[in-house]
């Protein structure tokens, strides 16, 4: 008798376990390639670099691949915005709130918040409806991070500048997020990512230029750490979040990032020596619940009136 066919994992399974899961993890190295390399080279160097080596990489494949490029100036500009704002913004935000001493764990935990701010400015910009669920997860959120960042600033772990820096990340991946669902849902994924990174560096190079020395040690952990986010973030984890983007609600994406503040504290821990005491503990248990209150509230198109 011959052995039975080995099962494949169902479409569906793909979509709404491994793909999901996978996102997770890769996104929450983001955080550990940072902290690797920014001892080497300042965040918005850093960051130019990175990208820089991205469009290097995606344009080329883009032609050789006779991907579509955006045949309208306002679809590029549409597309640029969302790279400044999900590249630039967010990444830069994060990049330097670590320089400034706030741990991966900590910066994780503050952009986590995402589902709850993309509920709130869902409603006006997508038409969707919050819950009084969701309101109660958004302040529990919001109790959880003020829990960790005023017990990581009273041990001395990062600065509230860092903060701040890491709340402006917050906002910026929101607003991407929001903006890529309501204006570039058709773009081509190859061609749009490599504006939106072309677009990401231009600014921050901008900013390396104006306020940055531009000096880069490269060691081998640097050179590991640009590799990893190259490769392995602006492409990989870059390309699987527009895909998730696309195939889901916003709400219901975003609500992906509450699992990274734990995936990112659990590999920064052997790798840096981050820990997070009881209080912070608690924090992101608060932040966890609320989150998935958001996401397990679910969302309705509003109605709207009658024509």
């Amino acid at each position: 008798m011959s052995p039975p066919p080995a099962q494949t994992p169902s479409p569906g399974f793909v979509a709404a376990v491994l793909m999901p899961a996978v996102f997770v993890f890769l996104w929450s190295t983001g955080f550990i390639g940072a902290k690797l390399g920014l001892p080497y080279a300042e965040p918005m160097t850093f960051l130019a670099l990175r990208f820089a080596l991205v469009v290097a990489i995606l344009a080329p494949l883009a032609l050789l691949m006779r991907a579509p490029w955006p045949d309208r100036a306002a679809d590029v500009g549409h597309i640029a915005i969302v790279g400044v704002l999900l590249h630039g913004v967010y990444l830069g935000g994060v990049f330097a709130a670590i320089s400034l001493g706030v741990e991966a764990g900590t910066a994780a935990l503050i952009v986590a918040l995402q589902p709850i701010l993309t509920a709130i400015l869902a409603g006006p910009v997508l038409g969707e409806r919050v819950s009084l669920r969701q309101w109660i997860g958004f302040f529990l959120g919001l109790a959880g991070v003020f829990l960790v960042v005023y017990r990581k600033l009273e041990q001395g772990l990062g600065t509230p500048e860092g903060m701040a820096l890491a709340v402006m990340a917050l906002f910026g991946i929101t607003i991407g997020t929001l903006y890529q669902k309501r204006f570039c849902t058709q773009m081509d994924l190859r061609t749009g990512n490599a504006i939106q990174f072309a677009a990401a560096a231009v600014a921050l190079g901008v900013i390396a230029f104006a306020i940055e020395t531009r000096e880069i040690t490269w060691s081998g952990e640097f050179v590991f750490a640009l590799g990893w986010l190259v490769l392995v973030m602006s492409i990989g984890a870059i390309t699987l979040l527009m895909i998730l983007i696309r195939q889901g609600a916003a709400s219901k994406v975003s609500s992906l990032f509450f699992l990274v503040p734990a995936s990112t504290a659990l590999i920064a821990w052997p790798l840096f020596g981050e820990t997070f005491g009881p209080a912070a503990i608690a924090g992101m248990v608060l932040v966890t619940v609320g989150v998935a209150m958001v996401n397990l509230g679910g969302q309705r198109p509003a109605r709207r009136a009658a024509g």
